[in-house]
């Protein structure tokens, strides 16, 4: 018989029923029923109930055992007693009758329970992320994530792409975040930097002429923690294509897309066929460039009905012309509660309000009712209605100004009553395509043009529009995947063209001896030869998150960082010993913090 086990805790059924077995596992819940008792052995692949009365001759050391303690047991399988099955587990037709047990490890007592699902502190989870993950929810995101790993890559392949990995160590590039740098002992005072994504390598797997590229890459950015992004590194499906258009990209990325959320979305519906919404239309309708497309909430520009109104707020706002009304439909919110709630959500967002007018019917007769109704009067309130087609027991909220300053409010506004007035089928994954990216952005700060999105993109129109065009009315071959509210992927059609590259980033404020110095390898490779290319990169994190069901990356990432971007398992960052700093010639200056 094998040291430790014949069968795995997950493998009993009833056709076992009188053999002899031997498993090992943790003691996931011990119950006393009596003098007799039951333990819940638990390892990677189930769990067996095992059982001890006091005619077992092990009945005594069974009697020591304590929750997470490694124990071996043998015994002979026999069916549970009637009405005691649990067809819910797949080894829930048997017990094991204990003869023999042994203690291969001992637990002391536990930070957190193990069995269970209870909430605890993140700091405490994550510096005993070894017992978090023994959790069933974990352990089961866990091996999601694999599966769709394994899914991912089945399905690239099955497309013709091959998988090739890309340096870790290598030079920093303008990516949108901090590079993480790695000191040189071998060349003193410099440094590399680990990859924010593969960008430039897979560009030049395109000039040596690989034509299909795939990997699962690691990408590391030095950037603020937050929910939908994982602190310090995170992966993604990283792809490129050569001799394609965005048509073509788009053709070869949407069954993997789709048959990863068909396969691992227990039943979900998944959009079919993605629609194709460009970034002007999805910021007027929605509000964000990753509208949740499960809420049917569309936002209208209702401006008209307000010019020349007695609302005199949005009436002054409007004799600018950059400035409009926008509604927010609200479906099923007619009520003087809900839209007073709206408002003071609104104002807990830092905004003045959210001005609103909820329909009812009165004596068979249909009128708006709120502050704003009163002062429009029951002609433009009508019409406002007839636009959003709404009717009794509907509302609609009002967003003004600048867009360019209200939409992201306009967009958590419409969120929020999407939610709120459960409007949101949360059986469904809807997929689409955000097109037509803008080129470059104001960036106000520091009162210049700079990229809006990936700095390597095609600008449509080519060399011309960079050279005769506002740069501001520049769009790229520029796209991201939106999932239910999630940018789950990001690419584009690359500037293969060296003299398109470089006005590229001079309009961008880089001169071209600064695209020569920091994209040397890229800009020579464009010099001999370079083919028409393209790609995207998908959030491996995002992705299994929202197959899981969670909220939080952490949910599906093996050993995470905290908030402040800290393991306080292994205890990184770390400090540096005198000797590794002389190694690598660096000497410390740092700000001595405030008492």
């Amino acid at each position: 018989m094998h040291r430790y086990r014949t069968h795995t805790c997950g493998q009993l059924r009833d056709t076992d029923d009188g053999a002899s077995a031997r498993v090992s596992g943790w003691c996931h819940r011990i119950r006393d029923h009596g003098g007799v008792l039951f333990i819940d052995l638990r390892d990677h692949y189930g769990i067996t109930q095992c059982v001890a009365d006091p005619d077992s001759p092990a009945f005594k050391l069974v009697e020591t055992f304590r929750s997470e303690w490694v124990v071996r047991l043998d015994g002979k399988v026999r069916r549970r007693p009637a009405g005691t099955e649990n067809p819910d587990m797949p080894t829930g037709l048997v017990e094991l009758y204990i003869t023999d047990a042994e203690v291969l490890g001992q637990a002391a007592e536990l930070p957190l329970p193990v069995f269970g699902d209870q909430d605890y502190p993140e700091e405490t989870r994550l510096k005993y992320r070894f017992l978090d993950l023994r959790r069933e929810r974990l352990h089961r995101n866990i091996m999601l994530r694999g599966e769709v790993v394994d899914g991912l890559r089945r399905r690239m392949k099955g497309q013709g792409f091959n998988e090739f990995q890309t340096p870790i160590l290598t030079a920093s590039s303008p990516e949108g975040a901090r590079d993480f740098l790695v000191p040189s002992r071998i060349h003193p005072g410099k440094f590399y930097a680990l990859p924010q994504a593969p960008q430039q390598y897979k560009q030049l797997l395109m000039m040596a002429g690989f034509d299909r590229y795939f990997q699962i890459a690691p990408c590391f950015r030095d950037e603020d923690p937050r929910a939908d992004r994982l602190p310090g590194e995170f992966y993604q499906l990283d792809l490129e294509m050569s001799f394609v258009t965005q048509e073509d990209v788009f053709e070869a990325v949407e069954p993997v897309i789709t048959g990863i959320f068909e396969e691992f979305g227990k039943g979900k519906t998944v959009t079919q066929k993605w629609p194709r919404i460009p970034y002007a239309e999805a910021m007027q309708k929605y509000g964000s460039d990753k509208p949740d497309l499960r809420n049917p909430i569309v936002m209208q520009n209702v401006s008209e009905h307000f010019r020349g109104s007695n609302f005199k707020v949005f009436a002054r706002m409007l004799e600018d012309p950059k400035n409009e009304v926008r509604a927010i439909p609200g479906p099923g919110g007619g009520q003087r509660t809900f839209c007073d709630r709206m408002n003071s959500w609104a104002q807990s967002e830092g905004q003045p309000g959210l001005g609103y007018i909820f329909w009812r019917e009165t004596d068979g007769k249909m009128e708006g009712a709120g502050p704003i109704a009163n002062n429009i009067g029951p002609e433009r309130t009508e019409a406002i209605r007839q636009q959003l087609g709404l009717k009794a027991g509907d509302a609609a909220f009002f967003t003004a100004g600048d867009p360019a300053k209200f939409v992201r409010f306009a967009g958590d506004a419409r969120t929020r009553v999407g939610k709120d007035l459960n409007l949101i089928d949360e059986n469904r994954y809807e997929l689409a395509w955000i097109v037509d990216f803008p080129m470059y952005e104001w960036n106000e700060d520091e009162k210049k043009v700079d990229f809006s999105h990936n700095p390597f993109s095609m600008p449509q129109g080519g060399l011309e529009a960079l050279e005769g065009q506002d740069p501001l009315t520049i769009k790229a071959f520029q796209y991201d995947i939106a999932c239910n509210g999630f940018e789950i992927a990001s690419g584009g059609i690359r500037n293969h063209r060296p003299q398109a590259m470089v006005k590229a980033f001079e309009i961008a404020g880089y001169s071209e001896q600064t695209v020569v110095d920091r994209f040397g390898g890229m800009y020579r490779a464009f010099q001999y030869g370079a083919p028409p290319h393209g790609g995207m990169a998908a959030g491996v994190d995002r992705i299994i998150m929202l197959l899981a069901g969670e909220q939080n990356l952490r949910e599906v990432a093996l050993f995470p960082l905290n908030q402040r971007a800290e393991d306080i398992l292994m205890g990184a960052p770390s400090e540096a010993s005198t000797k590794q700093l002389r190694e690598l010639h660096i000497r410390l200056n740092v700000q001595e913090k405030d008492a």
